[in-house]
């Protein structure tokens, strides 16, 4: 993408990231379950796979079924198109029993930081009332110490979601691929009474209002600890 386009991407998420210095860059995305990294940073994820033609990308979703693993599978190929360097990875630990399974996700975790020392992290909303999504929001703070952290926000009946402080636009046509992606990867979902696609673009529309983004839209992430540099 042009320099233009990457202008409207979060000034704090670009500078952060394009300090390094590097030809590339590399992001790791932490999800309890299938649609989870879609969900929360999708539109995010694809904005910057199209800006930065050299980005290294983890992908990674710690709960799934067979049919959900396929389902995970296809969704990240999608949204990981054409990225040079890519990891998915779709862990067995049983769904809405995370706490007590404490000690071998940790254990994932210490695996994760030996291969992993990404530019950014995207993970889990600390104060999200989902047991699973809760652990791994704490196990990615317990892990990486020194890394720019952002906690995506998922939509839901708990009525959890906070105020956060950044923000990312996305245009008319990423929020369309984003919806499109969600509906068309997740059949298993469809039948929920949230899963709908006016849910996805209510959420991307409401934070565009918040952020004033001169495309309408965007998605919205908590950022609890940033150094300048």
């Amino acid at each position: 993408m042009g320099s233009v386009e990457k202008e409207r991407l979060s000034p704090m998420l670009l500078s952060s990231l394009e300090t390094a210095n590097k030809p590339g860059i590399t992001v790791l995305c932490l999800g309890s379950h299938p649609d989870d990294i879609e969900i929360g940073c999708g539109g995010t994820i694809i904005r910057l796979v199209e800006t930065f033609p050299q980005i290294s990308v983890g992908w990674i979703v710690f709960s799934a079924g067979r049919r959900r693993r396929s389902e995970a599978e296809a969704s990240a190929a999608d949204h990981l198109r054409g990225v040079p360097r890519k990891t998915v990875s779709v862990r067995t630990f049983r769904e809405s029993f995370f706490p007590s399974q404490l000690a071998a996700i940790k254990k994932e975790f210490e695996r994760l930081k030996r291969d992993w020392d990404p530019d950014v992290i995207f993970t889990h909303y600390r104060h999200d009332l989902h047991q699973d999504h809760r652990i791994i929001s704490d196990l990615t703070w317990n892990t990486w110490r020194r890394h720019l952290i952002f906690e995506y926000e998922i939509p839901k009946y708990d009525g959890d979601l906070g105020s956060p402080n950044v923000f990312v636009p996305l245009d008319k046509r990423i929020g369309e691929t984003k919806v499109i992606h969600l509906m068309r990867h997740f059949a298993t979902q469809r039948s929920k009474a949230w899963f709908t696609e006016d849910t996805f673009w209510a959420m991307m529309r409401i934070r565009g209002v918040e952020a004033n983004s001169p495309t309408a839209y965007a998605e919205a992430f908590h950022c609890r600890k940033l150094v300048l540099r």
